[in-house]
């Protein structure tokens, strides 16, 4: 009973913030109503018996990609105004994207129902007394599709050079330090040795 309060509780939380992303006029608002997508379905994958899923959820997304989304928002002088006057432009396009999706959604939950080949892949791996569940997860994860997780790691520092690149902001009469002056400068460039006389001290054409 407690159990299908949460889920329709945690499920109801999720499509409404889900909403609230592409609805929200702020957006921070979006960024944060995404978090909260985050949690929710975090909380779902939870009740489902998949608390690793779930971790990964909260670690990964959350603490890194929607961090990521949030401090390029924040950060980035976007005029939102100007970009809200071309949306009817690219309703089109976006109507019929959308129909895609849906399609190709409506197709996949049919073949799940119907117990085709979509439905032998989504069976969970069982632990075998050869390897435990810890063991199972990691051969699948780091072992059969580690290269997808290495894609997904370049396309997130990809992501983070490009947030940095687009946030710089170079302000004219600011003295900055050139590392590459100084990693590249002789003894020739790096001193001058200037000759005084003995007893005659250092005058401020010395030191020109």
């Amino acid at each position: 009973m407690l159990q299908g309060i949460a889920f329709y509780l945690l499920a109801t939380v999720a499509v409404v913030s889900g909403l609230l992303v592409v609805t929200a006029r702020n957006p921070v608002h979006s960024v944060l109503f995404l978090i909260l997508t985050f949690f929710s379905s975090a909380g779902l994958f939870v009740l489902l018996g998949a608390e690793f899923l779930a971790m990964l959820l909260v670690v990964v997304y959350v603490g890194a990609v929607a961090v990521l989304f949030l401090f390029v928002v924040m950060m980035l002088d976007v005029d939102f105004v100007g970009l809200r006057e071309g949306f009817a432009k690219y309703l089109p396009i976006a109507i019929i994207i959308a129909g895609i999706l849906l399609f190709e959604m409506i197709v996949i939950s049919a073949a799940v129902i119907s117990g085709g080949a979509a439905a032998d892949a989504t069976t969970p791996l069982a632990a075998t007394p050869e390897a435990s569940n810890i063991e199972t997860i990691g051969r699948v994860l780091y072992t059969d599709y580690i290269y997808f997780f290495q894609a997904a790691g370049i396309v997130l520092l990809i992501a983070m050079i490009g947030a940095i690149v687009l946030t710089l902001r170079h302000k004219p009469g600011v003295r900055r330090q050139k590392i590459h002056d100084q990693v590249t400068r002789n003894a020739k460039t790096a001193i001058e040795i200037k000759g005084a006389k003995t007893g005659a001290g250092v005058t401020s054409e010395d030191l020109i």
